[in-house]
Order: structure tokens, then C-alpha cells, then sequence
């Protein structure tokens, strides 16, 4: 049988796991173009590196006038001019210098699926693709990464055994709403980048309405305690210019009655106060029995 083959990695990985701008852009290409995994940018990186070393290295043989080195460099442009990726004629070996990830990732299979109008946004055309709904000249292809030719941009079609080919199937998108739906897409995103700051306003003012619908029993009970009578601005008099008094409840006269009632009457502190002054006052207190032995001392001094 002989020995197996194993395929050979055909990119490169970075140089550092942990670059902040690479990281960016890359996450951006992924995003744009909807790819799966990274794994494809650097594939498409590869790509064009092995290009433009060739480019470098055939300018550098072609000063020395190497015949075959000219044969080579056409070789090259026509292989560039059939990927689509340069023109087909009028065209150098510094263009392909130029060349960057962008021409690569727009010639893969799924991007071209996308930009023909046959889905919805760049997940769906992979879709489509890798659940064999999309074919090249009759031939169903499920690789999204297939670099498509010139020759063949014209040949991607539905495949015939696909209900997606259907003009009445719900999932088969006109190509003028694809583009018109990227259109909205693209408004929206700029406005929910411009209306951050508003959002705290509008949440705010939904919050005050409901809370002035939620308590509608204290407008009932202000009207019941007569809170907005006192409120309302009282007629002034046209000959005095003063503005009478709001008139009192009963219940606060009756109230005012008697206070004064009781304000009347003696305090019960007073009350006291006077029959502890009828009552007669106590004797005076008895010296102590040390004090009367002095004393009776003193006095029998006097008598001798």
C-alpha cells in the first residue's frame, strides 16, 4: 500500500500569542467576513507572504537577465490574473507586492456567496455552503475557504437538488435585500453608539409616570383632608387689599374651647402649693445629744 500521506500545515502561526493590535484587527477581518476561526486569517496571511517572497525573489534573478526567471514571472501574473486577484494583462511584479489580506479573503467562496446577494449576512452564505445548498458549474462545493477564479464568478449558483433553489423558499433572499438589510444594519449600530447617554433620561421619566399611577389613594386622601382647599390662593378684599383668614373647622375650635377651659384653672403644682402654705409650720429640730452635753457643761460653768 505504501506509507500514508500526512498533510502539511499550510500557515503560520504568530510570532507572540499576545499582541493587542493584531488582536483588534484580526477580530475585525473575523467579524467582517464572518469567518469561523483565526486559523483562516492566518491561512490568507500565508497566501500572501509565499506570493510576495516569489515577487522578491524574481526581481532579484531578473537583473541578472535569467531567461528563466521571465518565464516564471509570467507564470506568476497569469496564476495572480485567474485567482482575480491582479488584472489580467498590464500588470508587474509590484503589484503583487501590494496585494494585502483583504484581495484574499474577498475571493474565498463564502465572501463571493455573500456579495452575489444569495444570503442574508456572511454566517448564512456558510451555511449554505458547508449544508451543500450552493454549486460552481453544477458541482456542489462545501468548503468555504475555496479561493474562486475569474472564470468561475459567473457559474455560482443553488444547486439543483437544494429546496433552497426554489424561488418561493422563505430562506432564499432577493440580492436588493441583502444589501438593503446591511443598509439598516449599519444605521443601527450608529445610532445605539449615539443614544448611550440618553437611555438614563428616558428610564428615569417611565419610572415617574408609574409611580404618579401607582398612588392614586393619596390624591384621594388629600382631597379628603381639605389639603388642596388650603392650597388654592384666597379672594383679596377690594377695598383693604388684605386677604381674610381661611376659615376654621369646628373640630379645632372646639378644641381651642377647651384648651382655654383649662388654661383657666389652677395647676394641680399650684394647687398644692397653697394648702402646703395653710398647713402650720413644723418645729424646729432638737439639737443633737452631743450638743446638749455641751451645752448643760456651759451652764453648770455659769453657775459656779
Amino acid at each position: 500500500m505504501g506509507d500514508p500521506k500526512f498533510s502539511r500545515r499550510k500557515y503560520d502561526t504568530p510570532n507572540h500569542p499576545w499582541r493587542a493590535e493584531r488582536i483588534k484587527s484580526e477580530g475585525e477581518l473575523q467579524k467582517r467576513f464572518g469567518l469561523k476561526n483565526k486559523r483562516e486569517i492566518w491561512k490568507a496571511q500565508s497566501t500572501i507572504r509565499t506570493l510576495r517572497s516569489q515577487s522578491r525573489d524574481l526581481q532579484a534573478r531578473l537583473r541578472t537577465g535569467e531567461t528563466q526567471a521571465e518565464m516564471e514571472t509570467k507564470q506568476l501574473l497569469d496564476k495572480c490574473g485567474r485567482l482575480g486577484l491582479l488584472p489580467m494583462e498590464g500588470t508587474t511584479l509590484n503589484d503583487i507586492l501590494s496585494l494585502t489580506i483583504d484581495s484574499i479573503l474577498t475571493r474565498r467562496f463564502q465572501t463571493m456567496v455573500f456579495q452575489r446577494g444569495m444570503a442574508y449576512t456572511a454566517e448564512q452564505a456558510r451555511q449554505f455552503i458547508v449544508h451543500g445548498h450552493i454549486s460552481i458549474n453544477g458541482r456542489v462545493v462545501t468548503i468555504p475557504g475555496y479561493l474562486v477564479r475569474r472564470a468561475e464568478e459567473n457559474a455560482i449558483s443553488f444547486a439543483t437538488s437544494s429546496p433552497i433553489a426554489n424561488d418561493l423558499h422563505p430562506m432564499r433572499p432577493k440580492p436588493k435585500d441583502a444589501v438593503e438589510i446591511e443598509k439598516e444594519k449599519a444605521v443601527q449600530q450608529q445610532a445605539a453608539k449615539a443614544e448611550p447617554a440618553q437611555k438614563p433620561a428616558v428610564h428615569k421619566e417611565i419610572q415617574l409616570d408609574k409611580l404618579k399611577v401607582a398612588k392614586p389613594s393619596l390624591e384621594k386622601m388629600i382631597h379628603k383632608d381639605g389639603a388642596e382647599d388650603e392650597q388654592k390662593p384666597l379672594p383679596e378684599i377690594e377695598e383693604t387689599g388684605e386677604i381674610p383668614q381661611a376659615p376654621v373647622p369646628a373640630e379645632k375650635l372646639k378644641g381651642e374651647k377647651h384648651k382655654g377651659e383649662k388654661s383657666a384653672e389652677k395647676p394641680k403644682g399650684e394647687k398644692h402649693k397653697a394648702e402646703k402654705s395653710d398647713k402650720p409650720e413644723k418645729p424646729e429640730k432638737v439639737d443633737k445629744p452631743h450638743e446638749r452635753k455641751v451645752k448643760a457643761k456651759e451652764h453648770k460653768a455659769e453657775e459656779k
